[in-house]
């Protein structure tokens, strides 16, 4: 089993920055990836940002030049540095690992709320 600690989320103006972080302990042999999700009210949950292998990363189109996803593998860490926030950012953010360990696992946090607005 894999826990996941989310921290970082809150309340900022447009155009401010956050950064969420994410930390995994418990069996972390074998993390494959680890990536952050949102979820608005009324919307489907999204893939925003994920790192692959600790060196591949993939964005959204909607994030791309103002979020970077980060990891310390020596923490088992992984950090959402969020740019020049826009109120349409507001959602849920949710961590997740893929841990490929005698197949495929998906753990996810318990979800930070992060708001954009003045």
């Amino acid at each position: 089993q894999v826990q996941l600690v989310e921290s970082g989320g809150g309340l900022v103006q447009p155009g401010g920055s956050l950064r969420l972080s994410c930390a995994a302990s418990g069996n972390v042999f074998g993390i494959y990836a680890m990536g952050w999700y949102r979820q608005a009210p009324g919307k489907q949950r999204e893939l925003v940002a994920v790192i692959i292998s600790g060196v591949s990363t993939n964005y959204a189109d909607s994030v791309k030049g103002r979020f970077t996803i980060s990891r310390d593998n020596a923490k088992n860490t992984v950090y959402l540095q969020m740019n020049s926030l826009k109120p349409e950012d507001t959602a849920v953010y949710y961590c997740n690992v893929i841990q490929i360990y005698s197949g495929r696992t998906d753990y996810w946090g318990q979800g930070t709320q992060v708001t954009v607005s003045s």
